[in-house]
């Protein structure tokens, strides 16, 4: 990270007489950030390559380890929903406490024992554990997302978080794809993936290790030196200038005025509904996700592994959900009106997804289902970021962003224990599906109506200014001299 900071101490201890000195210190940061994000994004790609995470349900259902769909439904599953809660403030904060590189080794140490579960696992306790520590893995995945603000100056954040979002989603794709070839054209046998998987995981954790620890960090390590003084953050200008007392002293006010700053925030109606939208439209895309392979395997139960198309299925939702994250970017409308509209049609069309998904007894027209769910979700995903982003300061964005995600795992561990959990409903996957589907068209149905009411508003507005403009009296501009008209003037008033 230090490049910049580097950078700039040394040129003020540099005499202002060398000036052809300057581009040899400037040549060696400059390439070093480049070089430690060009790591960063190989790290985020082979991190990713995890060729039998695709299989894992029918893995679990299979001859393999042969537990039961309830178990699977309503004893495994539901542990990834509170363990991801109960884990998710606690790495946030050490995230940033020890600044990035210890999480992300805790999430190559806890993938290396997911799969050491999966290999040598034969009870539901085991599994249970598993999902544990895969929540922790989803939780940590803020400290790789969050790592590559250290590295460079503001003005490139943009560019290199598409390029460290691009490394990951490529090594999702290249892992189902290498998954899929796998069991259909070489038979490998699921517990082989995993021990591939095991095999890939093992090395991520050797790339974990060669990452440099970045000085500072977005809230608990700022830089204290004189020289960063000349560009306060949004913490230091919160202080109300007691940074030079040191960041201790202050840093837990700040913290707490920043999370009143928040319910100030709330009433901006852009940035309140589109954080709404990530609560809620995210708790049901993800409690999908979770148990969207179980239905396929409900729908077409087999035992000849060559005709499970999981890792296909996942490799073409993730290539839909790239090109709809980039297509969203071209998208040019006056959101403060059309807001509401996208976003209902959008859920409304997810709950049909939803509907198909779950009536249908054509498992492909269920994997198509679930790719247009995926994809037009990852649609929303930049246009909601855009406009909650659009007027904070990175250390808002965050804290925003941060209290989201946590409200929308809050309310999907709800919605767990409710309907998936066997102390609850305990409903086989069929029955959830239709309260998924159900929780969808209320969304959509919540959302059109604000759409009506926003137009209603929006028409009420523009009646007044229109009405003003036909009374006023149609008046010939005669103070222009007919010499001084142009020919377009002349023919208008002809």
């Amino acid at each position: 990270m230090a490049p910049r900071i580097m950078l700039l101490s040394c040129c003020r201890a540099m005499p202002k007489n060398d000036g052809a000195k300057k581009p040899a210190p400037e040549m060696v940061p400059d390439q070093r950030w480049k070089l430690q994000v060009c790591y960063l994004c190989f790290y985020g790609f082979m991190t990713q390559i995890r060729p039998g995470e695709s299989f894992i349900t029918p893995y679990l259902l299979g001859t393999d380890k042969n537990f039961t769909k309830t178990e699977v439904t309503n004893a495994i599953t539901p542990v990834l929903s509170y363990s991801y809660m109960a884990v998710l403030v606690p790495i946030f904060l050490l995230t940033d406490y020890l600044r990035y590189k210890p999480v992300l080794v805790l999430q190559s140490l806890s993938h290396i024992s997911i799969w050491l579960l999966l290999v040598l696992g034969t009870s539901v306790l085991a599994m249970q554990l598993m999902e544990f520590f895969y929540g922790i893995t989803m939780a940590a995945r803020i400290a790789y997302s969050s790592y590559i603000f250290s590295l460079v100056a503001p003005s490139r954040y943009q560019r290199m978080a598409s390029y460290s979002r691009s490394a990951v989603l490529l090594g999702v794709f290249t892992s189902s794809v290498l998954g899929q070839l796998c069991v259909t054209l070489g038979d490998v046998p699921f517990v082989t993936l995993n021990y591939v998987s095991l095999g890939f995981v093992s090395f991520g954790l050797i790339l974990t290790l060669f990452l440099e620890r970045p000085q500072r960090s977005l809230f608990f390590n700022q830089p204290g030196g004189a020289g960063d003084a000349a560009v306060p953050t949004e913490l230091d200008r919160m202080a109300g200038g007691d940074s030079g007392r040191g960041t201790r002293g202050w840093r837990g006010m700040v913290l707490c005025r920043m999370l009143q700053e928040l319910g100030a925030l709330a009433r901006q109606p852009q940035l309140r509904l589109w954080s709404l939208w990530w609560v809620f439209n995210s708790a049901g895309y993800y409690l999908m996700l979770y148990y969207a392979h179980i239905l396929w395997n409900e729908i077409s139960p087999t035992t000849d592994n060559r005709r499970v198309y999981n890792g296909g299925v996942d490799a073409a939702s993730t290539l839909l959900g790239a090109v709809a994250s980039f297509a969203a970017g071209y998208v040019k409308i006056r959101w403060k009106v059309w807001s509401e509209l996208v976003i209902g049609v959008v859920t409304a069309f997810q709950a049909g997804l939803l509907l198909l998904m779950n009536s249908t007894t054509n498992i492909w027209l269920c994997y198509a289902a679930y790719i247009l769910f995926r994809g037009s979700h990852q649609f929303l995903v930049p246009i909601a970021i855009f406009q909650i982003a659009t007027s904070l300061s990175k250390e808002l964005c965050a804290l925003v962003f941060g209290v989201n995600t946590f409200f929308a795992t809050v309310l999907k561990t709800i919605i767990t224990i409710i309907v998936a959990d066997k102390r609850g409903l305990g409903l086989s996957v069929h029955p959830q599906f239709y309260v998924y589907f159900g929780y969808f068209t209320l969304l959509a149905v919540v959302y059109l109506l604000a759409a009506i009411g926003v137009g209603v508003q929006h028409s009420h507005r523009r009646q007044p200014v229109e009405l003003a403009l036909a009374k006023e009296p149609c008046q010939l501009p005669v103070e222009i001299p007919a010499q001084e008209k142009s020919p377009e003037t002349g023919t208008v008033q002809a």
